[in-house]
């Protein structure tokens, strides 16, 4: 962040000077309210309105550059009745050294209200630590007047159903309308500039007189969120304050965004797990605005994104495709007119994943956009060097970026702002026509069954996982979409699937004549749940519950995020894609809010309760603390009921509180006469510590928020802590240590970040520092990390019969640092799942980790570390590809023969000892001579999930190479003195997409002292 101050002014005061110039001639040059040739309003300010001198020559100043500002934001209007930011900030907004917290940006723009006929503010909702979020409507008077008529006809546009799809109809309100363009800024909290671009944009949209701000304020609603993440927005703050304070120090990185994720926030658009997601969510689709635009900082000097490259997200209508590509080029044609250098539009980001914040508006008929532009991280000017390939001319960037420039947070509002009002002008120029798209686009998903297909996907009501299924339909209720259940039974025909063909011989050929595929039928009973297609929102649906394929040759080689979703498969649910028509036929109704049922049924003290991999079952046990519950270890039948293995007996519990319980987390008791006489084992509320580093809480993050979800209480200490306490298993029974994100390597992990030199990163709160611990972890120095004793102490832990639970790369932090013995973890060399959604098979029943799971798991793999086991301590496990070969030797006879020696007997050779891939391979006599090295059979790793057949792999996503991962073990438990270590090569816990996993952990937390149930050893 820091530059020496006579440095940046030195080179600033040549900068100065010339903008100076620059905004003189230009202010000369172009006369008020004149129009180009073309007919458009010239960018220019009112001649006949006064400037703000003062504030216009700090703009001025704090220009680094001529070329890095614009005549729409040079200067600042003036008036004698509405305040600028200077009276919240102290200084212009770009200020060096000012950096607002939420509080004041919202300060200032609630005294823009009161001082402004054009400017209201809403309160749109909290986040997770209770800060408001804003956003501020700026307009006409007579707009903000008539907001609720205006409401009432973009909502007749959004649901074309109303008007019977009558284009004459939505002529007249597209005529009448006023568009509305939301804007968000700050959702990443290290990129620092968009709310003082945002204050002073409100501004310039309210007071500014010239013709071509006017025609923006007339012609739309121009609705604005400046901090999306507001927890973060506060922590950054305060960590730059801090670095003020102490401008020779080093300064902590921002580890803690919002209370659970980082940069991840801006990846929750579909499972809607994170407040900031569900409040920009609703605002957006309460007001029915056209357009999304999300402002972000990583990028020399604007790159409007959303055009990118491809693949394109497969679900979004072309006439969104074009609408980017239209206000892209006008973006950089009209910026690049100005001569402000390094603005494109085309680039390497895919509009692949519906996952982004600004996706909600393309899931939902409207315009997805997102600027990068660039930040110092905080507010000091800065001399910048890129990097070659970031200045480099090319097809897509004619007009590059400089190698080296200072930088200002006021270069950066400048470019914010100029991007901003040049495409709200254009989408204002343009309203008729975006707002008859933004119909069109709910028509065309409205008659989407007819059109395209499918007509509806069904949920069934006999599903196994009914808590699963609701917290799936849920979702789809956050995004708006309209969710009905059948009156009665009813059957659809299914689509006939196509089979590979076979060998072109006459014989397959006449084969497949004979044995053409048939249509089928699938029935489903009354009360199954139909996700129609014909309704506005269809899209939003249709990319969740449908599969993804991305092509291993496609053109695009670095996928910007998850190739792969599939909310059905990752829910763990049953969901038919429906196209046949008659669907639609079936007697159905409106549901508004989808509950799985729950409660206690039969008579009875004791109550049984059936495991299906619910992960309500895991709060239902923290729930009946006094109540003794036991897991059955074998399936049983009770009541005329089948119930799986690991399913609940439950003694001592009311009947009043269970079924109040139940009915809560939406599961079913049954009361039974007797105890099932089943073998079984105590269930217990484990004491859990969830563990994480200072080197990133990324991806720990999603671990954490699912757990307070689900109310599965536990501590949450860091690596450095683990060292500090002097007994583990006196405080817990499970510790739970998340992936950090990436793999650092293991020395990492213990050692920290350096310490040899610099000063303590402190990360708690201050006078200085007041918002920065806020609901997580604090410590003196984030530096530091476990450390040998500490690891010393998780080693103790296990051996003295505590659970360690890890996943990625900590779980080849676990393989690697010796914390388990006879399984390696081994790095892809060429294998490419990106983010995907591949298949598991069940492999050990028995074990308490896979209770109330079946044979096949859809699950989260990220190129996950690749398990091979052994038998023998300190050997390294043989990485297999596919199946292998086991081809005799060149020699005499067939392939089936035995070879021979000249001039001897033949003799048999012994019986070749084989094994799975996802197996150890076979102890030989050899290796049991002096066997000291032999791993006991009760000692030795059990694999419970393995990685599916390569051609079976591949369930959603990219998978390129998946012989280097397939039929390895993808969940492993490895026995360690009384203990055990659980190794996952998925990861079970992520985004709020993969909840059909989350019971591969809850389930090792609750029989974390029976884990050895239903193993079988080997014989040997």
């Amino acid at each position: 962040m820091a530059t020496p101050e006579k440095n940046m002014m030195g080179s600033r005061n040549v900068g100065n000077a010339a903008v100076g110039l620059f905004s003189a001639l230009f202010l000369l040059l172009v006369p008020g309210a004149a129009r180009a040739a073309d007919g458009e309003t010239v960018p220019a300010r009112d001649p006949k309105q006064a400037i703000d001198e003062a504030y216009t020559e700090k703009i001025q100043k704090y220009t680094t550059a001529p070329y890095f500002t614009s005549p729409l934001v040079n200067y600042l209007p003036a008036s004698k009745s509405v305040p600028t930011p200077e009276a919240v900030l102290g200084d212009v907004a770009g200020a060096p050294g000012i950096l607002p917290y939420a509080e004041e940006v919202y300060k200032y723009m609630r005294l823009l209200e009161k001082a402004s006929p054009c400017v209201k503010v809403f309160s749109i909702g909290t986040t997770e630590e209770g800060r408001e979020m804003i956003a501020v409507a700026v307009s006409s008077p007579e707009n903000l007047k008539n907001l609720d008529e205006n409401r009432a006809r973009l909502a007749k546009l959004a649901d074309p159903r109303t008007l019977q799809l009558d284009d004459a109809e939505a002529d007249h309100l597209v005529a009448e309308a006023v568009p509305v363009y939301y804007i968000t800024g700050t959702i990443h909290s290290p990129e620092t500039g968009a709310p003082t671009a945002l204050m002073e944009l409100a501004y310039r949209l309210a007071v500014d007189e010239s013709p071509y701000i006017r025609e923006i304020r007339e012609g739309t609603i121009t609705l604005i969120t400046p901090v999306v993440e507001v927890d973060g927005r506060d922590r950054m703050v305060d960590l730059y304050k801090w670095h003020r304070a102490h401008p020779k120090d080093f300064y902590p990185p921002l580890i803690y965004w919002g209370k659970y994720v980082a940069h991840d926030n801006n990846r929750d658009a579909m499972g809607v797990t994170l407040k900031l997601t569900e409040n920009v969510l609703n605002t957006y689709v309460r007001w029915k605005a056209q357009v999304l635009h999300d402002l972000h900082e990583s990028v020399p000097y604007l790159y409007d994104n959303t055009v990118g490259d491809g693949p394109y997200n497969a679900w979004v209508d072309p006439i969104l495709t074009d609408e980017w590509q239209m206000i892209g080029a006008r973006n950089v044609a009209d910026m690049t007119k100005f001569g402000m250098p390094g603005v494109f539009t085309h680039g390497d980001f895919d509009t692949w994943s519906p996952g982004y914040l600004m996706f909600i508006a393309a899931m939902h008929n409207g315009i997805s956009r997102l600027y990068e532009t660039f930040g110092n991280g905080g507010a000091d000017t800065q001399e910048r060097t890129l990097d070659p390939e970031e200045y480099a001319r090319t097809w897509w960037r004619q007009n590059p970026p400089l190698p080296k420039a200072l930088w200002s947070q006021r270069d950066n509002n400048n470019y914010e702002q100029t991007g901003l009002l040049t495409s709200l002008h254009y989408f204002s120029e343009n309203k008729r026509l975006f707002l008859k798209n933004f119909y069109l686009k709910a028509k065309r998903s409205v008659m989407k069954p007819s059109e395209e297909g499918p007509a509806a996907y069904v949920l069934p009501a006999d599903e196994s996982r009914p808590s699963l299924q609701a917290e799936l339909l849920r979702v789809l209720e956050k995004q708006a979409v309209e969710i009905s259940r059948a009156k009665s039974a009813f059957t659809v025909s299914l689509p006939v699937k196509k089979e590979k063909p076979k060998k072109d011989t006459k014989e397959a050929k006449e084969t497949d004549k004979e044995k053409k595929p048939q249509p089928t039928t699938k029935d489903f009973p009354a009360g199954s749940y139909i996700v129609r297609m014909d309704q506005p929102y269809a899209r939003v649906a249709d990319a969740l519950l449908d599969h993804q394929y991305w092509s291993p040759d496609d053109p695009q080689k670095t996928p910007y995020d998850d190739t792969g979703w599939t909310f059905g498969e990752l829910f763990g649910v049953a969901v038919t894609r429906v196209t046949d028509l008659k669907v639609l036929d079936v007697a159905m109704e409106r549901v508004t809010d989808v509950h799985a049922p729950g409660g206690v049924k039969g008579d009875g003290a004791i109550f049984a309760m059936n495991n299906a991999a619910e992960p309500a079952l895991a709060t239902l046990r923290y729930k009946l603390k006094g109540a003794n519950v036991d897991a059955a270890e074998e399936p049983f039948e009770s009541g005329g009921k089948k119930f799986n293995r690991g399913s609940f007996v439950i003694r001592g519990a009311s009947r009043g509180d269970l079924d109040r319980a139940a009915s809560e987390v939406g599961l079913e008791a049954v009361a039974l006469a007797a105890a099932p006489s089943v073998k079984s084992h105590p269930v217990r509320a484990a004491r859990v510590a969830f563990v994480h580093t200072w080197l990133s809480t990324q991806t720990e993050g999603w671990w954490r928020l699912a757990l307070d979800d689900l109310k599965i209480p536990y501590d949450y200490i860091s690596t450095q802590k683990i060292a500090k306490i002097d007994d583990l298993n006196a405080k817990y029974d499970v510790i739970l240590f998340p992936p950090v994100g990436y793999f650092p390597g293991p020395t990492t992990i213990i050692n920290g970040l350096p310490t040899a030199w610099g000063n303590p990163l402190p990360w708690k709160s201050t006078p200085e520092t007041p918002n920065l611990v806020g609901k997580n972890d604090s410590t003196d120095d984030m530096r530091p990390g476990l450390g040998w004793d500490g690891l010393a102490k998780l080693q103790a832990f296990v051996e003295k019969g505590g659970v360690l639970l890890t996943a990625t790369d900590t779980s080849r932090f676990a393989t690697e640092m010796g914390l388990v013995t006879g399984v390696s973890a081994h790095a892809s060399e060429r294998m490419k799942i990106v983010g995907s959604v591949v298949g598991t098979r069940l492999v050990d029943g028995g074990s308490p980790i896979a209770y109330g799971y079946d044979e096949k798991v859809p699950a989260y793999c990220d190129n996950g570390p690749i398990f091979s086991l052994s038998s023998i301590a300190g050997a390294r496990g043989r990485r297999r590809l596919g199946n292998e070969s086991h081809s005799r030797p060149t020699g005499r006879g067939t392939a089936d023969d035995p070879d021979f020696t000249v001039g001897r007997p033949g003799v048999e050779a012994p019986e070749e000892l084989t094994s799975e891939i996802w197996e150890a391979p076979p102890v030989t006599e050899e290796q049991r001579r002096n066997g000291f090295r032999v791993i006991p059979p009760a000692d030795r790793a059990r694999v419970i999930f393995r990685y599916a057949d390569q051609k079976d792999l591949l369930i959603s996503g990219l998978v390129e190479g998946g012989n280097e991962i397939a039929q390895h073990p993808a969940v492993v438990d490895v026995p360690s003195g009384s203990g055990h270590v659980v190794l996952f090569s998925i990861n079970p816990v992520y985004r709020g997409e993969t909840r059909g996993t989350y019971s591969m952990v809850l389930n090792t937390i609750l029989n974390f002292d029976s884990l050895d149930a239903g193993r079988k050893l080997a014989d040997k």
